[in-house]
């Protein structure tokens, strides 16, 4: 798999916020990837070196319309924590 497949995109949320200082990112990936997929993927698409993978799988929520149910597509959440002598990822940085 490519880097980008691997990645799909970041969160922006508020925890996601304040762990920018702390060069601790959140990005929603492939529910097929692993931990090494995924910091290989952080590493080649960024260019910054990765210390560690924490991942969280989510299931879709349930949802209804009138007396039908369904779910919401579940997906995967990855958490990378960069090393100290990393350089932050440009992205976020514009954010924080």
């Amino acid at each position: 798999m490519n880097a980008y497949d691997i990645i799909k995109k970041p969160v922006l949320t508020e925890k996601g916020y304040s762990g920018i200082t702390e060069k601790k990112y959140a990005f929603i990936v492939d529910k097929k990837a692993t931990k090494t997929d995924i910091k290989v993927a952080v590493e080649k698409a960024f260019g910054v070196q990765v210390a560690k993978v924490n991942i969280a799988n989510y299931d879709g929520k349930l949802k209804r319309m009138g007396r039908n149910e369904g779910r919401t597509p579940a997906y995967k959440k990855a958490f990378v924590t960069l090393t100290e002598s990393s350089k932050p990822i440009e992205y976020f940085e514009s954010l924080s």
